[in-house]
């Protein structure tokens, strides 16, 4: 295709309707677009989209109003920031020391402010769109072809990059431009099967008729002929967006692509996504890389889940992913628990996987801070990563509607530029959600502005919501398992210590008594681990509540037990069952055995030791029923398990 006819095809898409020409003109002749294959040809440093904006403008109304933030503001520099980062090899000095005198560099370094800041954009990836979008409709699919072009027209209206068609003032060190490529299947199938990618090629050769049939069997998503070569554009965008700054090519860069990529799954496409860019990016830059891009750190902020991200590194313990997303116990989109804080990686991946769910939308600046200044930096920087990727959807912003959150373009910059230091700097942005295209375009921009190193503005909003603080202490004391950054899980004696405590305020709460046990044979770890309500022998139903210690995180600025943020997820239902009048028995199941030091030699080994405090918990139960749940008067005896004493509740019902 020339640049003539590239321009006049995009002249139709001002109207909404030229990327759906360009899909159905596939099979067409003479004066159409011929394209048979899905390798379309590059354009060639002319940016056919920018006559088109006032059009644009006329047609959308407030979608497409923005302030051309760089129009007219003076020309201005680029603060370079000098990084003290010292070699990989061990025992290489630093960079910023002074060198002794029979010390001699091996290669040359480069500074990373000589490094200019990478851009990936392409208007192919534009070419993926809605074939037959509903008559009723006043607006397009939020997934929207205009949303890289409204993000590339900011960043050049500000003076970022040179377009021959924006004249404008460029700063004296602008982006420099990162060519998308095709991925290649061998790249796609490091994440997807091979059957996935071999169904996302076949929709090149499908009928319009069954592609619209082949949508509606999907979840949120769509195709057209181009929808493949589009998709591989976006992936092969990531990785060489990726590759340029692993390679020291650039220090930093935006990868402004789609369609997104975090909810595509193994072996199947959803939630606008098709192929899971981030992932095949990391996974190539792993394999080209081995000695600088071992470990990878992926933070999606993204307002909804990456499960596609999740599931590719579950068990991956060189790639940490941080997600922070609105939830909402599941029934946010991608429905189901995949998002929730317990989801913490599995086998040799357990612990580098954390969700910070949000319970409802409507979270801010302050929220999103407060996770990261709580949770995401000090596991950040604990976990020391060659490469940080921002899975950068950006729909938790200020009006975007199906995010329903208020994040301002501030607060996107404050976050970037937390992340900077990480990695020697080597931070790729790649865009994900995000369906505002006003929203979108600041936001963008001023992470771009972070990247190219300006500080970020003041954040007006610094407290974070009561819903958020809790959410965030909730992760931070799961995780403080697998992170002893965040805190620390208390042991042994302060466990008892942590117990009294609680029973002081379920007995405050709950008018609570401790119910004694009798029984030699029983372990004195379960002194003070068994309490009821007054009335738990009376005629009214009984609530049973089994469940392991509970876990508190301690800090620095934790220095009483009831400054410790104490993770009682029962609490809530203690409080409904006593609200509706039933009798309570709330039964702590230490892990430690209290007497262990007592054991003669044969015992003190771990497998006996934990053989008997099981034997222990079991009879605990069987007390427990015979002499406090079976004598009374219950209407009718309900057992709640937590953890591992859920084994209890079946070793009971089993026996009795």
């Amino acid at each position: 295709m020339d640049i003539d006819s590239e321009i006049l095809v995009s002249s139709s898409f001002a109207t909404g309707q030229g990327e759906r020409e360009m899909a159905r003109g596939l099979n067409k002749s003479g004066n159409g677009i011929v394209i048979a294959s899905t390798e379309i040809p590059d354009q060639d440093g002319v940016e056919e989209d920018i006559a088109r904006d006032r059009t644009i403008s006329q047609h959308h109304g407030s979608h497409a109003n923005f302030t051309a933030r760089g129009t007219s503001e003076p020309e201005h520099a680029v603060q370079g920031r000098v990084k003290a980062s010292s070699l990989r090899e061990k025992g290489s000095p630093s960079k910023d020391v002074l060198m002794e005198g029979d010390t001699a560099w091996t290669t040359p370094m480069i500074q990373p402010k000589l490094l200019p800041t990478g851009l990936c954009y392409d208007v192919r990836m534009r070419y993926h769109c809605e074939l037959d979008p509903p008559k009723q409709r006043l607006d397009f699919h939020p997934e929207d072809p205009r949303r890289i072009y409204h993000i590339y027209r900011e960043l050049c209206q500000a003076g970022l990059y040179k377009d021959p068609q924006i004249n404008v003032p460029i700063i004296d060190k602008p982006l420099e431009r990162i060519r998308a490529r095709d991925a290649t299947a061998s790249e796609i199938c490091l994440v997807h099967d091979p059957r996935h990618y071999e169904f996302v090629a076949g929709t090149a050769g499908m009928s319009d008729d069954d592609l619209v049939h082949l949508e509606r069997q999907y979840d949120s998503v769509y195709f057209n002929k181009l929808t493949f070569a589009s998709a591989l554009l976006s992936a092969g965008g990531a990785i060489e967006t990726c590759k340029a700054v692993v390679s020291g090519k650039v220090k930093n860069a935006i990868a402004v692509i789609r369609p997104p990529g975090h909810h595509a799954e193994c072996n199947r496409p959803m939630g606008f996504c098709l192929f899971d860019n981030v992932s095949v990016a990391a996974k190539v830059c792993q394999a080209d890389y081995p000695e600088t891009c071992r470990k990878v750190l992926i933070l999606d902020w993204d307002v909804h889940h990456g499960n596609g991200i999740q599931q590719a590194f579950y068990l991956d313990p060189n790639v940490l992913y941080i997600s922070i997303h609105v939830h909402e116990d599941g029934t946010f989109y991608p429905p189901g628990p995949f998002g929730d804080h317990f989801h913490c990686g599995a086998g040799p991946g357990l612990g580098k996987n954390i969700n910070v769910p949000w319970p409802i939308k409507g979270m801010g600046d302050a929220d999103y801070l407060y996770a990261f200044q709580q949770v995401v930096m000090p596991v950040a920087y604990d976990f020391n990563p060659d490469l940080v990727i921002i899975a950068a959807g950006f729909d938790a912003a200020v009006g975007d509607q199906l995010g329903g959150c208020f994040v301002t373009p501030t607060c996107y910059a404050h976050m970037a530029h937390m992340l900077s230091p990480l990695a020697n700097g080597k931070l790729v942005v790649c865009l994900e959600g995000g369906y505002n295209l006003s929203s979108i375009s600041k936001s963008a921009l001023a992470v771009v502005r972070t990247l190219l190193g300006e500080p970020p503005d003041r954040i007006e909003e610094t407290t974070p919501t009561k819903s958020g603080a809790a959410t965030v202490k909730m992760v931070r004391a799961y995780q403080c398992r697998f992170w002893p950054c965040l805190g620390s899980e208390s042991k042994g004696g302060s466990k008892d210590a942590l117990r009294a405590y609680q029973k002081q305020q379920m007995c405050d709460e709950f008018d609570m008594i401790e119910l004694s046990v009798f029984r030699d044979r029983i372990s004195r770890s379960f002194k003070h681990q068994v309490l009821a309500t007054v009335n738990y022998a009376d005629k009214v139903p009984l609530m049973i509540f089994f469940h392991d210690p509970y876990h508190h995180q301690t800090g620095p600025e934790m220095t009483r037990l009831e400054d410790t943020e104490l993770n009682d997820t029962l609490n809530w239902y203690r409080q409904w069952a006593f609200k509706e009048g039933f009798a309570i028995i709330d039964v702590n199941f230490p892990n430690h055995v209290a007497d262990a030091d007592e054991l003669d030699e044969l015992d003190s080994d771990k497998e006996l030791e934990y053989a008997k405090h099981m034997a222990e918990r079991a009879e605990l139960a069987i007390y427990l029923w015979e002499n406090y749940i079976e004598p009374n008067d219950s209407t009718a005896i309900f057992f709640m398990g937590i953890g591992s004493p859920s084994k209890e509740i079946v070793y009971l019902l089993n026996n009795r």
